[in-house]
């Protein structure tokens, strides 16, 4: 797939409705993909490009399960930003084949990729996300990210010196997305490399998801944080019924699960466990959606849907 038609592809409509005024001079323009290991911090680091939360985030392995896009528009730029799954080895799970073909797809396309590493060791899932790079053939900006928790510095230097020699990285940076440390830095190399172009999509528009998508993304997060490190990745959320009405929106949402006992885990005792999860999305929404919001939850066993190709697709896991 050429670049124009993939950058067609994903503005859709969008580029249609960007907005007709003057495009300054030298204006900048271009898709910049985010990959990594799980948990290397890549929504972390868009969620504060972008100054508000985009992607959910968590201490778990594989909270991103989509391809998300953040734009940021500015005077003279808009950088789209695409945050994706983290790429990990192994998993025959449907839902693990699913998140590494996102995650490779992203790369299609783009005008540049960030490689983000959140360590300075070298390990098989580097050797792997290396080799996808060469097939890439796109411009590739290593971001060390989370150095504030690197604690012998000193061998910061000889490890960007070790690694310089395995690809020819247009620049290596070490970054903290949590703290914001080198991250003007960060975007100066991004924008270096984009090319002049008009807007993508309105200046005004800062993600291709849905208020309903996002809704279900809230959920989840709230459910990964409270629960233990193997069962989130069981959990998927369906929407089931979004209306908006004059005063307060109201959600009716189904958490599936793949065995009986996770559904009790979920609900915890006496349904304590799933009235805070709900209470804690109902925050995050009625400031996102700046509206009263009432929030039903539903648990419900869908077993093993996490390894069936149909099912995965019909709770919204489905190759774009």
């Amino acid at each position: 797939m050429s670049n124009s038609s993939y950058k067609n592809e994903l503005s859709g409509k969008a580029t249609s409705s960007t907005s007709t005024k003057h495009t300054p001079n030298g204006y900048k323009s271009g898709y910049v993909a985010l990959i990594g290991a799980p948990n290397a911090g890549k929504s972390t680091l868009l969620n504060y490009l972008l100054g508000q939360k985009i992607s959910i985030t968590s201490r778990k392995p594989q909270t991103t399960r989509h391809r998300i896009l953040g734009i940021k528009s500015q005077t003279n730029s808009q950088i789209v930003y695409v945050d994706t799954p983290g790429m990990h080895l192994g998993g025959k799970k449907a839902l693990n084949k699913y998140l590494n073909r996102t995650a490779d797809s992203s790369m299609l396309g783009v005008d540049v990729i960030v490689w983000l590493k959140e360590d300075i060791k070298w390990d098989d899932i580097d050797d792997a996300i290396l080799k996808k790079l060469k097939d890439a053939q796109t411009p590739v900006i290593l971001a060390i990210n989370k150095i504030d928790k690197v604690v012998k510095k000193d061998k910061l230097l000889p490890f960007i010196q070790t690694i310089s020699k395995r690809y020819d990285f247009k620049s290596i940076i070490p970054i903290s997305a949590l703290t914001g440390k080198q991250l003007d830095e960060f975007e100066s190399l991004v924008l270096d490399m984009l090319p002049e172009g008009e807007p993508l999509f309105p200046e005004e528009q800062i993600t291709d998801r849905s208020e309903r998508f996002m809704t279900a993304e809230i959920i989840r997060e709230k459910l990964t944080r409270r629960l233990g490190q193997e069962l989130p990745h069981s959990l998927s959320i369906s929407i089931e019924q979004f209306n908006v009405e004059e005063k307060i929106t109201r959600i009716y949402a189904t958490v599936w699960v793949e065995r009986k006992g996770q559904k009790n885990i979920v609900i915890g005792p006496k349904g304590a466990g799933l009235k805070d999860v709900g209470m804690k999305a109902r925050i995050d929404l009625e400031a996102m959606l700046d509206s009263k919001v009432y929030l039903n939850l539903w648990v419900k066993v869908k077993k093993g849907w996490s390894e069936n190709e149909r099912e995965i697709a019909n709770l919204g896991y489905v190759d774009s």
